[in-house]
């Protein structure tokens, strides 16, 4: 199984990317909330739609927790503006198509795709607390059911 190299413990590698409205997000502009940080392989594929969509449904969830959803892809500003109108997605989408912030954190691996290896972003979560350190990292993320299961360990975490 393919896994990223940062661990919890460790502090979030800070980045800035565009969002889809060509709004700059930066990581330590988010400092005070949790950040749950998303990468997943392309816009408007079957698992990446579903996965989209239940992070969007549970949005206020989320929000009501002091937690900010964001999604980030190779796929540029424009594309995640039609996947969030096509998809109606409620989130925030960031677009890394030089894979600078996918390769800080060690989520773009080789994979055999239709008989050819290639490199993709292999479907990784970051559970990123309020002062920036990485409390819960989910590798190789099935699509369904994993944004209940984020906002469960959230919860956990904060009762402590």
């Amino acid at each position: 199984m393919v896994k990223t190299s940062l661990k919890v413990g460790q502090s979030a590698p800070d980045f800035c990317l565009l969002d889809q409205e060509g709004n700059k997000t930066c990581l330590e502009d988010l400092r005070g909330k949790w950040v749950i940080l998303y990468f997943y392989p392309r816009d408007n594929t079957p698992g990446c739609s579903l996965e989209a969509k239940n992070f969007s449904c549970l949005r206020k969830d989320f929000e009501a927790e002091n937690a900010v959803i964001i999604g980030v892809s190779r796929d540029s500003v424009e594309s995640h503006r039609r996947f969030i109108e096509k998809k109606e997605l409620k989130i925030k989408l960031l677009a890394d198509e030089q894979a600078s912030v996918h390769k800080i954190y060690d989520v773009l691996h080789p994979k055999h795709f239709r008989g050819k290896e290639v490199t993709s972003a292999v479907r990784t979560t970051f559970l990123i607390d309020p002062e920036g350190e990485i409390v819960r990292v989910w590798d190789n993320v099935k699509a369904a059911e994993h944004a209940e299961k984020v906002l469960s360990e959230l919860k956990t975490l904060k009762e402590r």
